[in-house]
């Protein structure tokens, strides 16, 4: 039996510096097919404090980082990093900042279908790309549908308070780990790899791992 290795990878679909990490990722595991990784999401929210119904986006950016020239100075690198990754990014197109406790509820079932790398992949591509609100129930119960999931099921469950408080328990949990910053990745249950790694460094990682698996296989 091929040894598998865990990968548990805490992000948020807001979060432009986990997008681009996902998809350095996704392109080291394309280059490696017979990679040991099993991954899965955790949630943890930039902005746990964020009202429900979300920020409209202004108002989020001169507050976090004192005004639209903040805002530009801080997300130039996150532009020049997606460019350098083949990803566009529509930041004139978001309106809203929303509150993710719901979209980290769907990442949460979705695992419960194998289905969680889908979803986040659906997710990122709504927020950046189509620069739709993922705090709305309609937007994530259509997310859902688009990977195989039963929307209606979703969009009642999204109505009710289901896995709310394990979705905060868990953030939080995160958080007394020493877990600061997303995306952070975590090898084994013991390796901490912070940030948007680029290919080339997963690749590497892959590498090592399996020749450590090699050098001891399992009985």
């Amino acid at each position: 039996m091929t040894q598998t290795v865990k990968l548990d990878i805490m992000s948020d679909p807001i979060c432009p510096w986990c997008y681009i990490g996902k998809t350095h990722l996704d392109k080291a595991l394309a280059a490696v097919p017979d990679h040991p990784f099993v991954i899965e999401w955790h949630p943890f929210q930039l902005n746990p404090d964020m009202p429900d119904a979300g920020m409209d986006r202004r108002e989020y950016l001169e507050r976090k980082f004192g005004g639209k020239d903040g805002a530009v100075r801080a997300y130039a690198p996150v532009v020049e990093h997606a460019a350098n990754a083949g990803l566009k990014i529509d930041f004139e197109g978001m309106k809203r900042t929303p509150n993710t406790l719901d979209a980290h509820r769907l990442i949460h079932w979705a695992g419960i279908e194998g289905k969680q790398n889908a979803v986040v992949d659906a997710l990122f591509t709504a927020y950046f790309v189509d620069a739709r609100d993922i705090g709305d129930t309609e937007v994530l119960a259509d997310i859902a549908d688009s990977v195989g999931m039963d929307a209606a099921v979703v969009r009642k469950l999204l109505q009710s308070d289901a896995d709310r408080e394990d979705i905060r328990t868990r953030d939080t949990h995160s958080r007394q780990m020493g877990v600061n910053s997303v995306p952070t990745y975590i090898v084994a249950n013991q390796h901490a790899v912070p940030g948007a790694q680029p290919p080339d460094l997963w690749e590497k990682v892959i590498s090592d791992i399996m020749s450590q698996l090699e050098a001891s296989p399992a009985e």
